[in-house]
């Protein structure tokens, strides 16, 4: 996904502020995330008993998954890094940080306030990316996945999700009837566009799946209170930038009560889940004018959850 005519399409600023003003209730709140975090933990197995040196979780929130890969690789050196500094604040004391195992060979974690779009580490110097639902907030996935590529060794494992264009489908329609002069919800790439840039930055034997979530919410103030717990706030440069408005705001929550099912508000959370390995060095992205690799989207089916 790009910027349309070359401007772009999320305000960085404003992700971070809102993910540093979520640092306190992010963690309670974010359960789909935990869910959603520990199904690609599990992918971790295709390392089978390869033993990284060093590992990254990118855009680490409360840094559980950090704490999870310090757990399974003691020996390992774990990077955690995310655009909002309040969380890497709060990461520590919550994951148990820095305590040593009973055997004494637990490395501190290491934590790094930086952006995914521009890695500050060397030329392959990471076994494992991991990414949990982070890359949504990313307009240009050819180029962070180029970014990746640099980071990660030859055969380095490239484990990431981010939200498909469905996820909050329902909240864009409400917002779309209230208000059809700009944008209340992100765009999302679609998971022929994530496994386009993955084949573009030469990443080899890539596997996409994708879950769909649907949750009920009691109306939409609840909804929108849960999404500025996790951060999840409008964040696109297009966006209003003064108060919806309590007409607007009732206009989509009127539009809204049109999907109302069983006594709750559904909605919709798409997760592309992928994994890939870092090619070797020099290896071409395209060969005689055909995909070195290629996704059969059509046959990933969607799970409902």
């Amino acid at each position: 996904m790009s910027a349309a005519g070359g401007g772009a399409v999320f305000d960085a600023r404003q992700v971070r502020r809102a993910f540093s003003r979520a640092s306190d209730s992010y963690d309670a709140a974010a359960a789909l995330q935990h869910e959603v975090e520990g199904r690609l933990l599990e992918s971790l197995d295709y390392l089978e008993d390869r033993e990284p040196g060093t590992v990254l979780d990118l855009g680490c929130g409360p840094g559980h998954a950090a704490a999870a890969m310090r757990r399974r690789w003691p020996r390992a050196r774990v990077l955690a890094m995310d655009l909002a500094l309040p969380m890497l604040r709060h990461a520590r004391p919550r994951s148990g940080w820095g305590a040593l195992s009973w055997s004494g060979l637990h490395k501190p974690i290491e934590r790094i306030n930086a952006d995914a779009r521009a890695l500050p580490l060397a030329d392959d110097s990471v076994d494992v990316l991991f990414c949990n639902l982070c890359l949504q907030w990313v307009e240009d996935l050819p180029a962070v996945f180029a970014g990746f590529r640099r980071v990660l060794r030859p055969d380095g494992l490239l484990l990431v999700s981010t939200f498909g264009p469905d996820t909050l489908q329902e909240l864009r329609d409400a917002f779309a009837v209230a208000d059809d002069r700009v944008p209340h919800v992100s765009p999302f790439a679609s998971i022929a566009q994530f496994g386009d840039a993955l084949m573009h930055a030469g990443f080899r034997d890539p596997v996409l799946d994708r879950d769909a979530f649907v949750h009920g919410h009691d109306d939409l103030p609840a909804l929108m209170r849960e999404l500025r717990a996790i951060g999840a706030t409008n964040a696109l440069t297009g966006r209003r930038h003064t108060l919806t408005g309590k007409a607007r705001f009732a206009r989509a929550a009127d539009a809204y009560e049109r999907e109302r099912r069983d006594g709750r508000l559904p909605v919709t959370w798409e997760v592309i889940y992928a994994h890939a390995w870092a090619p070797q060095p020099g290896a071409p992205i395209r060969e005689g004018g055909f995909d070195v690799t290629a996704i059969p989207v059509s046959k990933i089916p969607i799970r409902k959850r």
